[in-house]
Parts: C-alpha cells; structure tokens; sequence
C-alpha cells in the first residue's frame, strides 16, 4: 500500500509541478491535468483491493466505478456553472453591455482614477468573476492611460481588486464557487463575516499605490465606444441587466429550490439565449449571424474547463487512498489546531500554485463537523474562502486574474514581486486581522 500511495502522490506532485511552471514547459496546464488525472486513476486500479478491503474482491473494480462516477458528478456541476457563466458573460460583453464601465471611469485625477478603478473592479468582481472582471478592466484602462509605467500600477490594483472582490461572493472566484456549491458556505454567511475583511484587503494596497501616482493626465480622455451589434440602447440594456441580475439571482433561486447552483445558471443562460434570438430576428441574418449565443459558444475558454476537471479528479484520487486525511491530520497537529494559521499559510501557497487544487484538496482533507471552526460557514471555510482568494494576489502568477493581465500587459514576475507583492501581503494580513476582531467582537 505504501510503495502504490507513494507512486500516485509522486506522479500528481510531478504533475503539479508541471502545471505550476506552465510558462517554461509551454505545456498547456490543461494537458498536463488531464494526463494526471488519468494517471493516477490508472495507478489505483493496479491493486485497487488495498484501498478497499472491507469490500469483495469481485466487486471491488465495480465500486470504484461508481466512486468515479460520484465524483464526476460533483466536478461537472462545478464545470457546468462556469461554462454557463462565461457564456452569459461573453452575451453581455459582445453586445456592449459594459460600455457603462467606460463612461464611469472617465476622469483628468489620477488619483480618482486608481480610486475609480478600485471600487469598480471589486463590485464587478464580485457580480461576475476575477478573471472576466481583470480583461474588462484591462481593456477600459487602456482607453485611459497611455504611459505604461502608470498602466501598470493600475493593473497591478486591478488583480488585487478582482481577487478581492472575489473572495466575498459566492459566484465571484472559482474556489469561492467549489466551496459554495459543496456546502461549507452559505450565501448569506459568506457576504455578511468576509465582505469587510475583503473590502480591507483592496483599500489598504489602494491607499498606498495611490502616492505613486500624481497630478492629472495631461487632457480629457474621451472613450471610443466599442462596436456592437445593431441592437438598440434599449436592447442592450436589457441585455445587460438579464445577464448581470441572472449571476445575481442565482444564489437567490438555489435558496429558493434548493436545486444545485448550475441550475440556476443554465436558467438564466436559457432565458438570455431566448431573448437575443428574439432581438435577433428583428435585424438583417448577416449582420448578427457572429454575435449569436450559437456561435459565441465556441468562444468559450474549453482549456480552461478541461484544466478544472482533470485537477477535481485528480485530487479526488487523492482523497480516495487517505492521504488528503493524513495531511489534515498532520497540519492540525503541527498547528496545534490553529485555523487562522493553517489557512493563512494556505493563502500564502496558493499565491506559489495553483488555488484550485489547493482548496479542492482542503474540501478532501477536512471534513464537514456540525459544529465549531469546521461547521458550515464556521472559521475554517470563511477564512480558506478568504485567504485562497485573496493570497493569490501575492505573486502575479498566484491566480487567473494575475496570470490573464501579466499576459495582457506583459508584467514580469520580478516587477511585480519587487513593487507590489508586500503591498497585497499587507492587504491580506489586515484582512485576516480584521475577520478576528469580527469574529472575537461580534459573532
């Protein structure tokens, strides 16, 4: 047993290791995570009676089918909200639903500006996600500053922001996601006990990159508008407001029918369809035939998918063979028992890799108790919702928002490590400082 749990934790640290170096292997993550994912899989099914021996030899093969099955099951609810929720995300995008965003930045205060760009950045983050949030933000900014030394300060606030933003919502980060929809937070919990921390985890980085920046620009910048379908204003607001309060109903419609949340994702996203087609039908086919939900399926980031379902399955091997338990065990009694330290490291990993991983196997090490720190919205989930979030923020290559606006603007990781990694550090520790008092005070 011993020599097989080594070979399958060796091959997924040899693939993690791949993952996390994604950009000197240019191997696509993905390809890596499906391959270790059905590695270790493989490797279980050697002697797959040694993991499970209170069961009959002739039914164990059949068991473990059904343990990937069930496991299956729990990723592809995760997988069908995220695609749902970048398609309803790319409707809203591809029909000028966001210029608004445009014409709220406009300002001649730099200041006002990284202010501005601050606070919309963490709503939006928080509506949407971290990762389409970053693009949007990118894409308006650079309408408004040309000096790229001072594009970078913004876009440096823009990942802290996103992550921030993020970390409170349920739908607003994909481990704040996998965590919800598993059930070890709420809704209601989750937005009540980690929204000021959050919010304290972008202001105090905001307060300080603002005295980097001085003056005024030099004239006012007016903002193109973006070219959109021939929809009306009328049309697109609509569109917009299905699209942006469906995200927000969503939460709202799980609490309601208790049905999983890619439900209600898939009923906002077959609402948002069924309208377009109607607007669609009132304007000539070859003007819309490229903005149709059809077409713009194919626009949907499936690496990324395909990324998120061989690391779910792969922790799971992990979670199946006990050594996820064993871990837990093990940091509880390095620790002594001390969640705020236990999470506050993982944040600071998950700012090194991937956090995905790092919190699906957290959901595999822990087990949900009725009671105290590891009940549902109890410390320990709070703050891994919080310090997975908002400690990738740590490193640029700590999560998707920070990966997506390195390559956009092409930051370096030693610029950012140098300017900006101990102004998030600071951002992060006020936040978890804070969640204590509310915690000590309050609840």
């Amino acid at each position: 047993m011993a020599t097989l749990t080594i070979c399958i934790v060796t091959l997924f640290v040899i693939g993690y290791l791949c993952i996390a170096l994604e950009s000197v292997t240019e191997i696509n993550k993905a390809a890596i995570a499906l391959l270790m994912c059905v590695g270790c899989w493989t490797l279980l099914m050697v002697a797959p009676g040694i993991y499970y021996p209170e069961i009959a030899p002739a039914e164990v093969v059949h068991h473990i089918s059904e343990v990937i099955e069930h496991h299956l099951g729990d990723a592809a609810g995760t997988l069908f909200f995220l695609m749902g929720a970048m398609t309803i995300v790319e409707i809203v995008d591809t029909n000028g639903g966001f210029n608004f965003v445009r014409d709220t930045m406009k300002t001649r205060s730099k200041r006002k500006l990284l202010w501005r760009v601050a606070f919309m950045t963490f709503c939006l983050s928080a509506i949407l996600d971290n990762l389409t949030t970053s693009i949007v933000m990118i894409m308006v900014l650079r309408k408004l500053v040309q000096s790229r030394e001072e594009r970078l300060v913004y876009a440096a606030l823009i990942i802290i922001a996103a992550n921030s933003g993020g970390a409170f919502s349920p739908i607003g980060d994909v481990t704040t996601i996998m965590l919800w929809i598993k059930g070890v937070i709420t809704t209601q919990g989750v937005i009540t006990e980690i929204f000021l921390p959050s919010l304290l985890s972008m202001l105090v980085p905001a307060f300080i990159l603002q005295y980097s920046l001085k003056g005024k620009f030099d004239k006012e910048q007016n903002l193109q508008k973006a070219d959109v379908s021939a929809f009306t204003t009328r049309q697109r607001n609509i569109i917009f407001w299905l699209g942006v309060g469906g995200l927000v109903f969503v939460p709202i419609f799980k609490t309601i029918t208790h049905l999983p949340p890619f439900m209600g994702i898939l009923l906002v996203l077959g609402v948002l369809w069924t309208t377009t087609e109607i607007f669609h039908h009132q304007i000539a086919e070859e003007d819309t035939m490229a903005k149709r939900v059809s077409d713009l399926l194919s626009k949907i980031d499936l690496s990324t998918i395909m990324f998120f379902l061989g690391i779910l399955m792969a922790v799971a091997v992990l979670q199946e063979i006990g050594v996820l338990t064993m871990l837990g065990e093990g940091l509880n009694e390095a620790f002594d028992g001390n969640y705020y330290l236990i999470t506050g490291i993982i944040g600071v990993l998950s700012s090194i890799v991937d956090n995905v991983p790092l919190v699906a196997g957290c959901m595999g090490m822990y087990p949900v108790a009725e009671a105290g720190p590891m009940a549902v919205d109890g410390i320990f989930w709070q703050l891994l919702a919080y310090c997975a979030g908002v400690g990738g923020s740590m490193l640029i290559i700590g999560s998707a928002a920070g990966v997506v606006v390195m390559g956009l603007e092409k930051i370096t990781f030693g610029w950012y490590m140098k300017k900006i990694t101990w102004i998030a550090f600071a951002g992060y520790l006020a936040g978890i400082l804070f969640y204590w008092l509310e915690r000590t005070l309050f609840f």
